[in-house]
Formats: C-alpha cells, structure tokens, sequence
C-alpha cells in the first residue's frame, strides 16, 4: 500500500490517511497490518512493531479526532471539546525512545502506542499554536485541499500564507488542467457535419 505525506505535518499526513470523506471516503487503515505499514513508512521509529487490533481501534479515534480539531482550524471554528479531550487523554501514552548513537546518527524505536502518543503530542503542539486557525500571511497556518474531492489538511508554510493544494503535483495540476480545458474546449468536428434531414444534407 502506498501512504502520501505531503501535508507538511505528521499528525496531519495520519488525519490524511481517509481520502477523499465528503464524496468516495476511502479509508487506508483498515487492518492492524496497514497500521503497521504506515507508521513504517512515516518513518517515525526506525524499527516500528506489529499493531495489534486494539492500537488500530485507538488509532481510528485519535485520526478522527485529529481530523476534527484540524479542520476546525482551517474553519476557524471552536476545537469540538470532546475531541480537544481525547487528544489531550492520548497525549499521556509512552514516549518513543530516542538515542544517539556511536557514529552520531539518531536511533528512535517505540511500539505502536508510542507512536500514537508522540502523533497526539505533535497535533498539540501544531494545534496550540495562534497561527494554526487561519493565521497572518507567513504564518502556519493549516487549511484544507482546494482540490474539488479532496479532503485532506496541510501546513501552508509559503511565505505568502496563499499555498491552496495539498500537493502541487497531485491536486494542483488537476485543477490546473481541468481550469485549461474549460478556457480552451476540444473542438469536435462532428458538430460542424451536415446531418439528415436538414438544408445541406447529404441523402
């Protein structure tokens, strides 16, 4: 299965992991195994173990949560109080253990839940911040893909605060193209043929 991480944000890019909610919802962590495969690929413990049913069933509700008091923030609406505590209550899971190693590089191994607790943390953090709903230009702000089905919420870092697509290469250039067509229809021939049965017809 192949993860996208181009919300500029861990806890974001775990939000981003049901595409599309509004329209065709799919949804990429459905079994332990995904859950497993994703925290691999998000690279946040250099060795990461097996999920089990439960981390899955608590990683579902702190996604969700996360999605919640995320897009809250793009909206500039209130965090929903019961999600603001459920992220709170995750933050207090083990930690993922870090070490420095001999040759100076950085180790960091954690079980699942260690993960889920350093997600929680990290979405804190972005959360908390003035700029996260809808800051000043410059600012950190996080917003949703312009993208006409897609859902997903990014940390606009561009200078300008004016980043609309999650992924410029993904949802920007559809819009784009679609944009372009709609300036420049395909002109079709066949309209221009006479048909039967009218002045100019062959028949």
């Amino acid at each position: 299965m192949e993860f996208v991480f181009v919300s500029g944000h861990p806890a974001l890019d775990f939000a981003g992991t049901i595409q599309h909610r509004r329209t065709d919802a799919t949804d990429l962590l459905t079994t332990p195994e995904a859950l497993t495969a994703w925290v691999a690929a998000a690279g946040l413990v250099d060795s990461p173990t097996r999920a089990s049913a439960a981390d899955l069933a608590e990683a579902v509700r702190l996604r969700e949560a996360v999605y919640r008091l995320g897009h809250a923030a793009a909206a500039g609406e209130p965090y929903p109080a019961a999600d603001r505590e459920l992220l709170n209550t995750a933050t207090d899971g083990p930690a993922v253990r870090v070490e420095l190693l001999a040759d100076g590089t950085l180790h960091r191994t954690g079980t699942v839940p260690a993960v889920l607790a350093w997600l929680a943390r990290s979405a804190v953090e972005l959360l908390a911040e003035p700029a996260a709903a809808g800051g000043a230009p410059g600012s950190r702000a996080v917003k949703e893909c312009a993208g006409p089905r897609c859902t997903r919420l990014y940390l606009d870092r561009s200078r300008r605060g004016s980043r609309r697509w999650c992924d410029m290469a993904a949802c920007g250039n559809r819009a784009k193209a679609a944009a372009y067509r709609e300036r420049h229809p395909v002109h079709d021939p066949a309209h221009d043929a006479p048909q039967a049965g009218r002045p100019g017809a062959a028949g």
